[in-house]
């Protein structure tokens, strides 16, 4: 035990390191404080019915009405308990206060990494901390992006596991690589999951091409086989996640358009989303250089740093408020939310932080690329580069475009500038590949140092170049200046003159930010100069120098972080409820007791917020991936005007408006809502979505269902009867199991005010299942034979239920091979002992 202790005591005190400073970060956990996370608390109200149903009837519905008048739960949250990643992710971030779980697993995951690539700890606790610390990763703490910051920290510890394996550690490397990636796909954010699994695909091109030209293919091939075998076993492990998914995916605003192109709807023809959609949020070509100075474009949108007395925007301003430093922070908060005219002056809609790398290591990343010999340099230069165009979206279309065109399923992602977060492993990889290239020896010493000048020179003097010259390389101004500073004419009352003043005011200000920071990198790519010219000339000792290097690294990210993620941003947990308080409003429709009604708020920005849904099931709410057709129905029912007779078709019994005079909330109960089922009178039938969706443009729901053609064959219109002497209800509720009474003289059709999805939903009529199909666009509706029965619909997708038993088989094997890895590996390192 002693020995083992002595082997592994330096890693047990950077892992201690790593949790103290981790702690000391996020020291507001101590005492029970968490981050303030606006998409938690949505999350929590999108969750609302699951978790309501879950406490009292100890299962988790798959089914929620809760929002977009009913929607699969596969993305909001179901419990995949046959899936072993489950507890594993449950470990992370359950076990530890949020979000120190996640930061740990970024640190370690990182270390591992490092360690396997045969880098002095201390050096890789430098290269963990720079990844780790990487100013994104805070960002989407800070804004509550928690599965996407859950599945970077998986990025690494992936990585380290394949090469482990491709070095001939095959039971080994390949039970972990399962493991890892088993877990990656379970955080269950396909968009991390699919950029690392691009990035791994250029890997395999460049250890393909190595291996053929050294003539090694043969053990590469058995290397990749283990590999396969690993990349088996976690789709195996997550069958369930990602069959449902899948299936849920083609039916999504991801998938194919039902409309033709020649509608007036935003969808494309094709399968995916538009690429003015997916290329919203594009980073711009030159704030590329935020990598090596972090606010060099004014970081996160907002007001923050123009709200300052001594700013020049706020003198400008001041002149018209009197000095009055009240009534001047509310012009400019003014200016900034109707004019845009903030701090951040880049191209994306808006943003809540950028990437910065840190200077430290962009200096020690260029510096890698004049002298790492590792081949892995043309797999992180040929990854960082592709990987950089492609976040350029519509600034670069030429690249862009071909990916969004043809290669597989990457139109169904928006955000392109996120693949950034994998430069940001790449970035700090090759930079501390160059500083173990210096240990190794293998470099003469003239040629490092002037390597190293060459590298400072190009990072520190184009720093220094900014902070001098700011506007040689830099407008500071946003595309749509003149536009802003017309539309500020005009506020002003024509006043031409303060008008430009105040908009000059606001670029100083932006080059003052700029100014400050570019000083600010100069300074610390000195400090990484000195401490890696001090090592390569052994003024300093390796341990002292990796030492100060793992400190200066840190400090640097730790500072820039601060502005993004700090104490301010935590407080004492809140759930949804808490931080939702009903109005009287809502206290009124909760005490109706029908089981199953919807609500439109018209308060609110209905479609994107999900507020209403901690109280109500709406028609509205907020998630990335509605059902298509709901989409269409919201873009061609509700965008330009409300429709009174989809509201009805939807059971929208409640409307609440709000009082533009004193802002008092009403409620108004809508009369002709068409309730849980109904009996229709006629079928009118449509020979495809677009008289579908123009047939309901106008139509009496209770009377006719507008039924497309495709589904004649499931209607006899010669046994139907008007159903006016019948009656239909809902006799008992639960999110994914409905059951109606009905009684009928004749045959009838009946139109149910649930949403339509055939992949799951099956109706039983006596027990007995029976065919139904689609009406009204997105209802679901039957024709129901004579007589007295119960009728049911239960929803039980085949996706979810087969693909745990999948994921239970998965989980088993991965346990045993995770035992033979971990035996194999002991019995080489006892054979290596022998010998």
């Amino acid at each position: 035990m002693n020995n083992w202790f002595n082997k592994n005591g330096i890693h047990l005190a950077i892992i201690a390191f790593f949790v103290v400073i981790t702690f000391a970060y996020f020291s507001p956990v101590l005492v029970g404080k968490a981050p303030a996370q606006s998409d938690v608390i949505q999350s929590q109200a999108m969750q609302k019915e699951i978790m309501d149903f879950k406490e009292k009837d100890g299962k988790a519905p798959l089914w929620t009405n809760q929002m977009f008048g009913g929607m699969p739960a596969y993305q909001i949250w179901v419990p995949y308990a046959y899936n072993g990643a489950t507890y594993g992710i449950a470990l992370i971030t359950k076990a530890l206060p949020n979000p120190t779980g996640t930061v740990l697993l970024l640190l370690l995951g990182a270390y591992f990494l490092f360690i396997v690539l045969k880098v002095n700890p201390w050096l890789a606790a430098a290269g963990a901390i720079a990844f780790t610390f990487t100013m994104y990763n805070f960002v989407l703490i800070a804004s509550g992006h928690s599965s996407k910051a859950l599945a970077i920290g998986f990025f690494a510890p992936i990585i380290a596991s394949i090469l482990l394996t491709l070095r001939g550690r095959y039971w080994y490397g390949a039970s972990l690589t399962a493991l890892f990636l088993a877990l990656e796909i379970r955080t269950n954010h396909v968009q991390m999951t699919y950029y690392l699994m691009l990035a791994i695909f250029i890997f395999v091109i460049v250890e393909f091409y190595q291996a053929f030209k050294s003539k090694t293919v043969s053990n590469l091939l058995k290397s990749f086989a283990f590999l396969a075998f690993s990349v088996a076993i976690a789709i195996m492990i997550n069958a369930s996640l990602l069959w449902s998914t899948a299936e849920y995916a083609k039916e999504t605003n991801r998938g194919k358009s039902n409309l033709t192109a020649t509608e007036s709807s935003p969808a494309e023809k094709g399968a995916g989303m538009s690429k003015e959609y997916a290329y919203q949020w594009s980073q711009g070509v030159g704030e590329s250089f935020t990598f090596l100075i972090p606010d060099l474009y004014g970081g996160a949108s907002g007001i923050d740093k123009l709200v300052k007395p001594e700013g020049n925007m706020y003198k400008a301003v001041s002149e018209i408020t009197g000095g009055d430093p009240t009534q001047t922070a509310q012009a400019i908060q003014q200016l900034g939310s109707q004019l845009n005219m903030q701090q951040y002056w880049g191209e994306k809609p808006f943003t809540q932080g950028g990437y910065y790398f840190g200077a430290i290591i962009c200096f020690l990343f260029v510096f890698g690329l004049f002298i790492v010999r590792s081949q892995l340099k043309w797999w992180i230069l040929a990854t960082t580069v592709l990987f950089i165009l492609l976040s350029f979206g519509r600034h670069f279309p030429l690249v862009s475009d071909l990916f969004f065109d043809y290669f597989p399923l990457y139109n169904k992602f928006r955000a392109v500038e996120s693949i950034l977060a994998v430069v940001g492993l790449m970035v700090p990889i090759l930079a501390i590949l160059a500083i173990k290239e210096i240990q190794d020896g293998n470099v003469d010493q003239k040629v490092l140092i002037k390597k190293l000048t060459w590298s400072a020179g190009i990072t520190g003097g184009f720093a220094l170049i900014v902070a001098i010259v700011p506007t040689l390389f830099f407008s500071f101004k946003a595309s749509n200046h003149l536009q802003i500073v017309q539309a500020l004419t005009q506020t002003l009352q024509n006043n031409a003159s303060i008008a430009q003043k105040i908009a000059n005011g606001l670029v100083e200000d932006r080059i003052a930010i700029g100014r400050a920071d570019a000083l600010r990198s100069f300074f610390f790519v000195v400090i990484g100069f000195g401490i890696v010219w001090a090592f390569i000339t052994k003024k300093l000792n390796a341990q002292l120098a990796l030492g100060l290097l793992a400190l200066a690294v840190l400090v640097d990210m730790w500072q820039v972080d601060r502005r993004y993620l700090n104490n301010q941003n935590f407080e004492y947990k809140k759930t949804a409820s808490d931080f939702f308080k009903p109005r009287d409003v809502d206290n009124f429709i909760m005490a109706d007791k029908d089981p199953n009604f919807r609500v439109f708020d018209a308060t609110i920005n209905t479609f994107s917020d999900a507020s209403t849904s901690n109280f109500h099931k709406t028609i509205g709410g907020y998630h990335a991936a509605k059902l298509k057709r709901f989409d269409e129905l919201i873009q061609h029912q509700f965008t330009k005007s409300v429709n009174q007779d989809v509201l009805d078709m939807l059971n929208t019994k409640y409307i609440i408006t709000q009082d533009q005079q004193n802002g008092s909330y009403k409620m108004q109960r809508n009369a002709t809502a068409a309730g849980n089922a109904w009996f229709v009178q006629s079928v009118q039938f449509a020979k495809n979505a677009d008289e579908e969706m123009k047939a309901i443009s106008s139509f009496d729901a209770k009377k006719e269902a507008i039924v497309d053609e495709s589904f004649k064959n499931s209607i006899d219109t010669k046994r139907l009867g008007t159903g006016q002497e019948g009656f239909i209800k809902l006799t008992n509720y639960n999110p994914d199991h409905l059951t109606y009474e009905y009684s009928t003289a004749k045959d009838v059709i009946a139109v149910f005010s649930e949403i339509y999805y055939d992949k799951g939903w099956k109706m039983y009529i006596d027990g007995v299942e029976k065919p139904y199909f689609r009406a009204d666009y997105v209802l679901r509706a039957a024709q129901l034979e004579a007589g007295n029965h119960k009728l049911e619909f239960i929803f039980h997708p085949t996706s979810y239920y087969t693909g745990e038993k999948i994921s239970l088989a998965g989980s088993i094997l991965l346990l045993a091979g995770l035992g033979f890895g971990f035996y194999s590996e002991e019995k080489k390192k006892k054979k290596a002992v022998k010998a």
